[in-house]
């Protein structure tokens, strides 16, 4: 089995490791549980939660068992590491609720049946710990001076708002997070991204000084675009993992319209593809390299939402864009439909190499976001910006006025001149209206047909 450290390297996860020639030494052993640490502060996790979601199923793909640790106990303080304002604090139920969620995305990636992995929540013991005594036995091992120096505590501290006391005392309740699943699961990793050095560090200490044990750290790199902007972030907002949130064809679009300059790059982070096949496609430009862009989405978003879906936004794309023939020669190892836009070649594409898999693709499939709205609402007329807000195209009626205003809003692929323009039951075609914002961006209007 090829070093763990080193595909990881190759692909692009790592910035920081601890003890570098004994963590890989552990690594060769085979018995290594290992974790990572996620804020319950939504019910969904984003595309920037990816890199360490993917670094778990890795290792999972490598016989080890990773732990997801959903951070209750100390999402009830909050991390200030990364953030110049204190983090909103989260109540128990909150935690409860989002940690449901949480599990269920994760469970895409990695598989928790019989204990091949195991989600905890840090909630368990650290809401348990009593004060004086936790200060006397690990509090005492801490060094503020060493603290303050951490990077996760010295941009809050040059900050207008400064430091408060109860986010003071995180590091060593992370700290502690990793005594607790020593102890009690022998992990002796720890991963998370690189503004959780300090964090991370401060754990391998404690455990040396209270059971005189060596164990490891890993830390993964800040990714951006090369645009230079934060990954899952649009103008839209966050791109969830949820597919309540941000629907499969949306996901699928995220990852399609990726910079030329980071299509390598996320597909060796964000797919199990084979390196050797990723790095063929530096050289590629122009229609090869927008067909690499399709196999990324498709990848991706197989990963994250099933096969099925993933060919519904496929079919999707390809009817609003028209098809990317995809040649066999781009990561041949993709399971992405290589004859275009044919439904019949799709389905038999699919039945030969994925026999188990029972999917019906109709022509009628289509997963553009849509709604559904009774035809009477259109006889006395809905305002374009209204209706825009409405379904989620604008996050206001401010905002969908000025994109009507600056040419970015289309019915029916007919550019709306007006925000005040009514859309009537003249605008609906075979029962629908499509709704486009900017180039890409749609939305369908499903017409029901009030009942007599």
């Amino acid at each position: 089995m090829a070093n763990l450290i080193d595909i990881l390297k190759e692909r692009g996860f790592v910035d920081q490791t601890t003890h570098g020639k004994e963590l890989d030494q552990y690594l060769e052993v085979g018995q290594v549980t290992c974790y990572i640490g996620f804020d319950p502060t939504a019910s969904s996790l984003h595309v920037g939660s990816l890199v360490p979601i993917m670094s778990l199923a890795h290792m999972q793909r490598h016989g080890y068992r990773p732990i997801a640790l959903i951070g209750g106990g100390t999402g009830l303080v909050g991390d200030p590491s990364g953030k110049t304002e204190m983090r909103k604090l989260l109540t128990p139920e909150m935690v409860d609720e989002n940690a449901i969620g949480i599990k269920k995305q994760l469970s895409c990636f990695i598989d928790f049946s019989d204990d091949k992995a195991l989600m905890l929540n840090n909630a368990d013991w650290l809401t348990k710990l009593e004060y004086i005594p936790f200060l006397r036995d690990f509090g005492r091992h801490f060094s503020v001076n060493r603290m303050i120096k951490a990077e996760s505590y010295k941009m809050r501290l040059e900050s207008e708002e400064g430091l408060n006391f109860i986010e003071f005392n995180y590091m060593l309740l992370q700290a502690y997070d990793f005594l607790e699943l020593y102890d009690h699961y022998g992990c002796r990793l720890q991963m998370g991204g690189s503004d959780q050095w300090g964090n991370i560090v401060a754990g391998v200490e404690l455990i040396r000084r209270v059971r005189q044990e060596t164990v490891f750290g890993i830390t993964f790199p800040l990714i951006t675009t090369s645009s230079g902007a934060k990954m899952g972030k649009t103008a839209e907002g966050a791109v969830w993992l949820d597919p309540n949130k941000t629907s499969p064809y949306e996901y699928y679009q995220y990852w399609i319209n990726t910079d030329d300059r980071d299509v390598v790059r996320f597909m060796a982070l964000f797919t199990f593809l084979p390196m050797e096949e990723i790095k063929k496609l530096e050289k590629l430009s122009g229609a090869d390299l927008n067909s690499a862009k399709a196999v990324l989405a498709f990848e991706v978003t197989q990963i994250a939402h099933g096969m099925e879906e993933t060919i519904k936004a496929y079919y999707a794309a390809a009817n609003r864009f028209g098809a990317r023939i995809v040649p066999e020669e781009i990561v041949p190892s993709s399971l992405i439909p290589r004859n275009g836009f044919e439904v019949s070649s799709i389905s038999g594409q699919l039945n030969g190499v994925l026999p188990a898999l029972e999917i019906e693709i109709e022509g009628s499939v289509d997963s553009t976001p849509h709604s559904k709205i009774e035809i009477d609402r259109f006889k006395e007329g809905i305002p374009a910006f209204k209706l825009y807000h409405m379904v989620g195209l604008a996050n206001s009626g401010s905002a969908a006025r000025r994109l009507i205003e600056q040419g970015g809003a289309y019915v029916n692929g007919q550019r709306i001149e007006s925000f005040d323009y009514l859309l009537t039951d003249s605008d609906i075609v075979n029962l629908e209206i499509l709704l486009r914002a900017g180039k890409k961006r749609y939305h369908k209007i499903k017409i029901i047909k009030n009942k007599s």
